[in-house]
């Protein structure tokens, strides 16, 4: 394809950034500014800045290919496992509601070191261990206010 002026200029504005940057010496920007100017076809301009980090002319367009069929295509890549510990903290923490709060300090002992192999591995699996810590932490709490109560109304009765 012939070369139009703006497309010469466009050559010569990517040769001038080329320059300005450092990445040619003057005596060749002014020899490839020169070859620019006397360029016909685009093609002898993409020649002159094919190797600067931007080119003037736009890429030509590829002819219209069939598309490539998902078996030649790269697998996508498998995420990464959930932690077997953080599931089992989740477990306990629902389950203490109906193991009346025997499985709530496993759930946040496991939770802890699910968290702590998590940030170590890479694993999934950081929400259930939180989920499972918040729901052992709030049945212990839940047990802990009822003792108390039991506790003072105990000592009140007995006084």
């Amino acid at each position: 394809m012939l070369a139009a002026h703006a497309d010469r200029e466009r050559a010569v504005d990517v040769l001038r950034a080329g320059f300005a940057e450092g990445r040619m010496p003057q005596g060749e920007y002014e020899k490839r500014v020169e070859r620019a100017y006397q360029a016909r076809t685009v093609g002898e301009l993409s020649v002159l800045v094919a190797d600067l980090p931007q080119g003037p002319v736009p890429q030509q367009q590829m002819p219209m290919m069939a598309p490539v069929p998902r078996t030649f295509l790269p697998a996508p890549p498998l995420p990464a496992p959930t932690n077997g510990k953080a599931v089992g903290a989740l477990v306990c923490g629902v389950s203490t509601f109906f193991s009346v709060g025997a499985t709530a300090i496993p759930a946040v002992v496991l939770g802890h070191m699910a968290r702590k192999e998590i940030k170590r591995s890479g694993e999934q699996g950081d929400g259930l261990a939180v989920a499972g810590i918040v729901l052992g932490w709030l049945v212990i709490a839940i047990w802990v206010v009822f003792l108390t109560l039991v506790i003072v109304a105990a000592s009140a009765g007995s006084a």
